[in-house]
């Protein structure tokens, strides 16, 4: 019987996580037994820090919910998120990148007609989001679903009101028989990310710029085509290149275009000056033996 050292520890810890039933669960516990001893060692990691690692975690587990996702928000932070995007969406060059999905998603929400308006009354200022849905090759494709959200002027997501019980700043739109679509909506701004939990907490210990630049989010999905979770930027925008979990990408930076009062995009009239905002999504085909998630 092999009783436990300092020295054979990592190895039998490995050993038993390598007995898993599943050979993919057996690879990613014993790589991570493996890289947390690591890490342990490396560090000479105290049981204080131990215990406070502990208490952070639980921490984050308590303020999670079905509208906040702290360890969402942790793995953003740490750039883990958008570094699984990276590895799990090499599209070609010529697609639009992928993003992070964000902790504010929420599934379910309601369908919307072309040139709907998504802020329904929320003060901002006026936003036409406009263009095609394109193949590769640049074949536009109908009936595409966009499912888009965003904070409002104040930089606060529906999620983050605990008072609102209805959609705000989200819908699904589709695109047209010619691959158009077209969002109205208000005027993005940077925001911080929730500072009043355990990852605000560890981030107030540094220096790192808690802000986010301007953007909207789309989740755009069509069959035979792989899922793309993206943002359009704001060009000009404040924290485009601290922004705080990684998710600037220059592709995705988008100029918003003043536009005077009068025709707007979606066919009517605005009694206001308004912005524009001109964007082609590029979809990557699905290889045809892929199965659809």
């Amino acid at each position: 019987m092999a009783f436990v050292t300092e020295d054979n520890l990592t190895d039998l810890a490995v050993e038993r996580w390598g007995t898993a039933h599943s050979s993919r669960l057996a690879e990613l516990m014993t790589a991570l037994v493996r890289h947390l001893h690591a890490y342990a060692r490396e560090v000479g990691l105290t049981e204080e820090e131990w215990a406070a690692a502990v208490e952070w975690l639980t921490a984050a587990g308590r303020i999670s919910d079905d509208k906040r996702q702290e360890f969402i928000l942790a793995s953003d932070v740490l750039g883990l998120s958008t570094l699984v995007v990276q590895l799990n969406h090499r599209f070609s060059a010529g697609a639009t990148p992928a993003t992070v999905l964000g902790p504010f998603h929420i599934d379910g929400s309601p369908t919307a007609a072309f040139g709907a308006d998504l802020s329904d009354g929320i003060p901002g200022t006026p936003l036409f989001v406009t263009g095609r849905v394109l193949d590769l090759d640049g074949t536009p494709l109908p009936d595409v679903v966009l499912d888009v959200w965003q904070a409002d002027a104040d930089g606060t997501y529906e999620a983050q009101l605990p008072e609102v019980d209805e959609a705000r700043l989200r819908a699904k739109y589709r695109t047209r028989a010619d691959g158009t679509y077209c969002v109205r909506t208000i005027a993005p701004r940077g925001y911080a990310i929730p500072m009043d939990g355990p990852v605000g907490a560890l981030i107030s210990g540094t220096d790192i710029s808690y802000f986010r630049p301007a953007h909207i989010h789309f989740l755009i999905e069509h069959p035979g085509y792989e899922k793309l979770i993206t943002h359009l930027f704001r060009q000009g925008s404040e924290f485009l290149d601290t922004d705080v979990v990684f998710g600037t990408k220059d592709e995705l930076i988008v100029r918003f275009t003043e536009e005077p009062a009068g025709a707007s995009p979606d066919g009517g009239t605005v009694d206001e000056p308004f912005l524009r905002a001109e964007f082609d999504f590029v979809l990557q085909p699905r290889p045809a033996d892929e199965p659809r998630p």
